[in-house]
């Protein structure tokens, strides 16, 4: 029997990696005839090892891999990797301008009122971190249960419960046994994230990443460096808590490989959606100042990812940055996020889709057809397809808190890392805990579950005491 150790065994990363060379443009014909000539399989298309062990192709997978390593990409100067490069496609002369801010075509009910207080700026900025806290994790827990379902399904089982369009947590009850059994609930989730299972706000990656990156801001301060952000996993990050390229670039440092070779090596999953999952807190601690936030960013997705892998991170930063400043709003804020990355990216072009499709379109589910219509040969994990939504569900949400988090889940693809930052960013908007609807906090019972050390069972409202800290440290 053969120990099966998802996302890092040579034979499973082939097929991701003949899959990722299709999509930046190399020539990889002949490593894939050799690798099918063997009896090499595709990428898993949802897990992260293929059904069936086959050590006997490892030796094989890992020249392979070497060989696709090494063939050039058309793509390559339309979409670097250095933060210098990408600076200067972001602000070369004729670069394509971001689309200019503008409201959704169904706006949402305005905020609720301030509390009567007036608070000071470090009071305003504390509440709307706690908000962004809450956001992003009632956002995440409600995409849990559904992660790697197929839109159909989604769509089924929210129906099945007079539940959509998405408007609250998914449930089990009412729904036909033949319909859950044909598409089951995310196994791990389920027991922790459907509506009447919900008790505190449980372990995931999607909230582990901010904490992480808060202990790399008390740590090391701001001017961290990639090989920062490794010493700090290493220290602190279970192994078994990283998945895709996380895991490989774990294992890569493992193996002595420094950073940021830890991001290329034997790594196909270099541009999904991983880096962009850990850029919150560095948007949150650079209000106003979204190129800084960026570069942070850019810092610690360099350990992972490369090219538009980077970008979401870098998108995502920046977005967060604007909105973080409490005069913005979620429409400047993404055209802020499109500035700081280059304009003639994969992901860039997404997101414009993403936004412009909202715009011009009503009906969130036509616009989700849309996006899968065009961006659907994507993993599911992938940054692109999963920015493009991210962008399409703020844009058509206009600011509103539930139906940011409930647009970015029902739209499908990565449903928890979507709802969580469609979540941070809307609650940033909102920009108070009192602003959130209760049925999305109350739930939470203010303690997050985590596998990081000295945080299990902490409060949002601690968390964002700590991380003002950090945003106002010289």
């Amino acid at each position: 029997m053969n120990l099966r150790v998802t996302w890092v065994q040579p034979e499973d990363l082939v097929g991701h990696e003949l899959r990722q060379a299709a999509e930046d443009g190399r020539d990889a014909s002949a490593v894939a005839a050799r690798w099918q000539a063997a009896g090499g399989r595709p990428a898993p298309p949802l897990a992260g090892a293929s059904p069936t062990p086959r050590p006997d192709l490892r030796p094989l997978a890992e020249r392979l891999l070497d060989e696709l390593a090494a063939l050039p990409s058309p793509l390559a100067p339309l979409e670097p990797t250095s933060l210098g490069a990408i600076q200067a496609a972001a602000s070369a002369p004729g670069a394509s301008p971001p689309p200019e801010p503008g409201p959704a075509p169904a706006p949402a009910p305005a905020p609720a009122p301030a509390p009567a207080a007036a608070p000071g700026p470090s009071s305003s900025l504390r509440d709307r971190l706690h908000a962004a806290w809450l956001g992003r994790a009632a956002g995440c827990l409600l995409g849990k249960p559904v992660e790697k379902l197929p839109l159909p399904a989604i769509r089924a089982l929210a129906r099945a419960t007079g539940n959509w369009p998405l408007s609250s947590w998914f449930t089990a009850k009412g729904v036909p046994p033949e319909l859950l059994a044909a598409h089951p609930w995310n196994r791990r989730s389920a027991p922790t994230s459907l509506a009447e299972n919900i008790d505190g706000m449980p372990e995931d990656d999607d909230l582990n990443y901010p904490l992480l990156d808060l202990l790399l801001l008390q740590r090391y301060g701001r001017d961290f460096t990639t090989a920062d952000v490794a010493r700090l996993w290493l220290d602190e990050l279970p192994a078994g808590r990283t998945f895709t390229a996380e895991r490989v670039a774990y294992r890569n440092l493992l193996d002595g490989v420094e950073p940021p070779l830890t991001a290329v090596r034997r790594n196909p999953f270099r541009e999904w959606i991983g880096a962009q999952i850990r850029a919150d807190v560095h948007g949150w601690t650079h209000p106003g100042d979204p190129v800084a936030a960026a570069a942070q960013a850019h810092r610690d997705a360099a350990l992972t990812h490369t090219a538009n892998g980077v970008y979401g991170a870098m998108f995502v930063a920046a977005v967060l940055a604007t909105a973080a400043t409490g005069t913005a709003d979620v429409h400047r804020a993404l055209a802020s996020g499109l500035t700081v990355i280059p304009p003639r990216s994969r992901l860039a072009e997404a997101v414009r889709l993403g936004i412009d499709a909202a715009r011009t379109t009503e009906d969130f589910d036509a616009v989700v057809d849309r996006l899968h219509s065009v961006l659907g040969g994507y993993h599911w994990v992938h940054a692109v397809p999963n920015a493009a939504l991210l962008a399409a569900a703020l844009t058509h949400a206009d600011g509103d808190f539930s139906r940011s988090v409930c647009a970015a889940v029902s739209g499908g693809w990565d449903t928890d890392s979507n709802g969580a930052t469609a979540g941070s960013v809307a609650g940033l908007l909102a920009g108070h805990p009192d602003r959130l609807p209760d049925r999305w906090t109350s739930p939470l019972k203010n303690r997050l579950s985590t596998s990081v050390p000295s945080f299990d069972g902490i409060g949002f409202d601690t968390l964002a005491e700590l991380t003002l800290l950090e945003a106002v440290h010289p």
